[in-house]
Formats: structure tokens, sequence, C-alpha cells
């Protein structure tokens, strides 16, 4: 590809799919699993210091068993404002506070919770894949655009086509790889 205008299409276009898939696995980063994984706390946000601060900043996050999830606050009077915290935080696990730390117990997922969990993550594959049908429109576009203004060739147009067909084919597989990567480790007892 010498034409610069096409070779910046790609390059967006490899960039956002990127971000795609990258957004999908943080995304499922922060499904619980049933294992203690301290991403379930990225999102939390603990009222401290007179503004909203994330939970990680404010303490060790530490997994001392496959269950359990210990946080001890560098500033121990902030153990109150950490529990409230996590349990508006909508994670659906109860903090135990004992005075030095928050212990996070991961309940044993249900069947019935498992397939309510393996059907979310399917959605947010399906979202994915949407995400990069639209990319791919943009890209197309772009294509369409540079022939039209006859910037590009006939050849070279079918060319970058085939081309971006390629790159979304290969994005949509990722995209299948780790929803199905999810959905055994929901499943796995």
């Amino acid at each position: 590809m010498d034409n610069e205008k096409l070779e910046e299409i790609f390059l967006t276009l490899e960039e956002k799919f990127e971000k795609a898939v990258g957004v999908l696995k943080d995304e499922f980063a922060s499904i619980r699993a049933g294992r203690a994984n301290p991403h379930v706390l990225d999102k939390v946000q603990v009222e401290a210091y007179g503004g909203m601060s994330p939970l990680v900043q404010l303490g060790n996050v530490a997994v001392s068993d496959a269950r359990c999830l210990v946080i001890s606050p560098w500033d121990k009077s902030l153990l109150k404002s950490i529990e409230k915290a996590i349990l508006t935080s909508n994670i659906g696990i109860t903090p135990s506070n004992d005075g030095n730390v928050i212990r996070l117990v991961f309940p044993e997922l249900t069947e019935e919770r498992r397939r309510d969990l393996v059907k979310q993550i399917k959605k947010m594959g399906e979202d994915a894949k949407v995400a990069a049908r639209n990319i791919r429109r943009e890209a197309m576009e772009g294509i369409k655009k540079l022939k039209t203004a006859k910037e590009i060739s006939e050849d070279e147009a079918s060319n970058a086509e085939q081309d971006v067909e390629k790159q979304v084919s290969k994005t949509m597989e990722e995209i299948d790889k780790t929803v199905s990567a999810k959905e055994k480790e929901l499943l796995t007892v």
C-alpha cells in the first residue's frame, strides 16, 4: 500500500479492533466467576478525604485463598467507607470487617447463576462483534470515498476491502475465543 490515506484507514482500523477486544476482556475481568478475583473491585469508588477514589488506590487487595479477598487499607479510618462502597457497588458480596482488614468471601456459584453469567458474557461478545462491524463499515466508507475521489484505483479499493474483511474475520475469531474461554471458566465447577 503506497497510499497514505489508505494506510491511515488501516492503522485506525487495527487500533479500533484492538480496543474493542481489550474492552471486552476488561469487562470479562470484572465478572466474578466464583473465584476470588481482585478485578471485581476495579470499578468500586470509595468516599475518602473529601472526594471519590478508586478502592485499589486506598489499600492493598490480596487473594488469601481461592474464595477470599483481603483488603488492607493503608488508613484504618477508611474501613467503614470501604465497606459501605463495596455494599453499594452491587458486586453481590457482603464484606466482613474485623477492624483491621475487610474480607470478601466469594460464595460458590449456583448452576442457574453460571447460566445467567454465560448469557451475559455472550451478550457482551455480541456487543463487541457489533462494534467490530461498525468499525468495518467506517473503514469501507473511507475506502469508497478514496475510490470516488479517484485517489485509489478500482483494484486498490478491491484489495483494500478484502484486507479489511480479513482483519474483521481475525477480530471476530479473537472475540469468539475470548467468549468461549470465559464461558469455559464460568462453567467449570
